[in-house]
């Protein structure tokens, strides 16, 4: 699942799908990375961080659901750090970025690019097996360079090689912690819906032991928790960690076990309309940050517009001509806004039937968007169309204004309402010294006023 790069400006969905590693399928970069044994061990002092468990790293978020159609954060990667900017992708596990190699489908300009320096790792390391579906890979020298493949579910794909490097990260209370991950460097992108990938690569944040946030629970230096708050109309943040987790308020459903263990899924849900039961139960559902929009499968996709269109009732028209989504309307006059419209609508909710009073609530502008000419469209699209079979994936459009909480530690999913645009861990009266440092207010996350004016910076 994952990385939907054409969701950006048509209506695709991203799944990693496969996730392919071979011994040199094109030829070898360079020798095998140094210092690779902190990518399994425990080796807290080498990376600076002395017992960092209870820490986050938190990271300002860029773009929206429409008209971007992605959220990213930038990232820094190598000594001296450079600064790469990737979609945020709970639906794959593998981060990459595009490399300074003979590169096709590369469109950044050259000094965007990663170059790698002695640095790949061998299709030997456990890095490489964790990463191919079946635990087995073409390895005939353990040294030789482990390439890689990963195809999403909207056909766009990345073919690159595995490498090692630095990634500095700045934590809330303002230290600094810096050590090597494991990540991909793409030389052959494609995206057939766009033609042009508008970041420089992902970030792979699913559950499996590839995942940045994986790697760093494995050395000890990380709980293994990743939260995200999308804004609905630009924005938001990112946090690696379990330290801005909310202490209370959060709806939590624990997380159902999957063929590949990397994704997140939760359920059995039942779909609600308008309150009211719809007799559409069983939903199991996939979290995915890296699908602009919300995939249902055909039943559920053409009971949900059967529902909407019957109870719109001629209020808006069709707006076939209307070629940002599949299903659009439009209004007497161009709507401005989906404060002109909302009222046509129905909220929707999903039910979750094994956690008690457990909802994740869907108002209608968590599945309209207003199009640049006016129109309004529905940003729940057919599953079934685009090869998703009987999968049910929650999209960006669907977490707008949440904090969404993977818990991998716990094994469960969380969300909470939330101004993506502030900080949503400080409890009304409660105050944490450690995140009222002058590092989370200038991200511009945190209110400066929200801490108490004795604490000095």
């Amino acid at each position: 699942m994952g990385k939907s790069w054409g969701a950006r400006r048509a209506p695709t969905v991203g799944l990693a799908i496969t996730l392919i590693i071979a011994a040199a399928l094109h030829g070898c970069f360079c020798a095998t990375a140094p210092g690779l044994r902190l990518l399994t061990g425990g080796k807290k002092a080498a990376a600076g961080a002395g017992g960092t468990l209870g820490h986050s790293a938190v990271f300002t978020v860029n773009g929206n659901v429409y008209p971007l159609g992605y959220y990213s954060v930038s990232i820094n990667i190598g000594n001296p750090p450079k600064a790469f900017e990737l979609d945020i992708d709970t639906g794959s596990d593998l981060t990459w970025v595009q490399c300074d190699a003979p590169c096709t489908g590369c469109t950044k300009p050259r000094q965007s690019l990663y170059k790698p320096n002695n640095n790949l790792i061998p299709c030997g390391h456990n890095l490489c097996s964790s990463i191919h579906s079946t635990g087995k890979i073409n390895c005939p020298e353990p040294s030789e360079q482990c390439d890689y493949e990963v195809e999403y579910a909207d056909h766009g794909s990345s073919l690159g090689v595995l490498v090692a490097d630095s990634f500095p990260l700045r934590l809330i209370n303002g230290s600094f912690l810096s050590t090597r991950l494991g990540f991909g460097c793409g030389y052959d992108q494609k995206n057939p819906i766009t033609g042009t990938p508008p970041t420089a690569g992902v970030l792979g944040l699913g559950s499996g032991k590839a995942s940045i946030v994986t790697q760093l629970k494995n050395m000890g230096l990380f709980q293994n928790v990743i939260g995200h708050c999308f804004s609905g109309q630009v924005g938001g943040y990112l946090f690696l960690g379990n330290y801005l987790v909310p202490s209370s308020g959060v709806s939590w459903t624990p997380m159902l076990q999957t063929v590949s263990e990397k994704h997140y899924s939760a359920g059995p849900a039942e779909l609600l309309f308008g309150g009211k039961h719809t007799g559409l139960n069983g939903l199991q559902l996939i979290f995915d940050s890296g699908s602009s929009y919300t995939y249902f499968n055909s039943v559920v996709y053409k009971s949900t517009l059967d529902m909407i269109k019957k109870d719109l009732n001629g209020k808006l028209k069709d707006a076939p001509e209307e070629k940002a989504l599949s299903v659009c309307w439009k209004g007497a006059k161009p709507v401005k806004s989906l404060q002109d419209v909302k009222n046509h609508f129905k909220p929707l909710a999903l039910s979750f039937t094994r956690s008690k009073n457990v909802q994740l609530l869907v108002p209608p502008e968590n599945y309209l968007i207003v199009t640049k000419s006016g129109n309004v469209c529905l940003g729940i699209l057919n599953g079934g169309e685009v090869g998703l079979g009987n999968l049910n994936v929650i999209g960006d459009i669907f977490m707008q204004d949440k904090l969404i909480i993977y818990d991998n530690e716990k094994r469960q999913i969380g969300w909470i309402s939330s101004n993506c645009n502030k900080l949503h861990n400080l409890v009304e009266g409660e105050y944490n010294k450690e995140i009222c440092q002058r590092y989370a207010v200038n991200l511009g996350i945190l209110e400066e006023q929200q801490c108490p004016s004795s604490w000095t910076y």
